[in-house]
């Protein structure tokens, strides 16, 4: 992520779903340092910026990474763990669904952008951390029906 929280108690994440034509927008990330080295497709994501409220963070992570999209992300669900000795996570789960078809161009750390099926999605074993984002876009889906 492109900066690394500076509190080792808690992390504030944000991702976003970009869904168009039945097909989600992931990323692979170049240095997956701040990705406790997993190397799989993510949905779009990175950390708060210190005092960015996480809808804020949504419309930043798009433009830092894939491109602009004029539509404002909506918040689809917030996911809290960890704790006991590990840092406390806090996930702002984001959706959006471009009008216009979003072309992806990756940024920064973003080594590849590429566009999914929501029925053929990456093996769980090609996606990061053993398939949240399948998990995070499952959970997304059934919330915005």
């Amino acid at each position: 992520m492109a900066g690394r929280p500076t509190c080792r108690e808690h992390k504030l994440v944000a991702d976003v779903a970009v869904l168009s034509r039945g097909r989600v927008l992931l990323v692979r990330y170049e240095d997956v340092s701040g990705y406790d080295g997993q190397r799989g497709w993510f949905l779009p994501d990175d950390y708060l910026k210190p005092g960015e409220h996480p809808d804020d963070a949504a419309g930043r992570i798009l433009e830092e990474q894939v491109g602009r999209v004029r539509e404002a992300p909506k918040l689809g669900f917030i996911e809290s763990f960890g704790g006991d000795g590990d840092p406390w996570h806090l996930i702002f789960h984001y959706l959006v669904r471009p009008r216009r078809a979003l072309v992806p161009r990756p940024n920064g750390n973003v080594a590849a952008a590429e566009w999914f099926s929501l029925r053929r999605l990456p093996p769980r074993d090609e996606l990061a951390h053993h398939g949240w984002a399948a998990d995070a876009l499952a959970r997304l889906l059934r919330r915005s029906r």
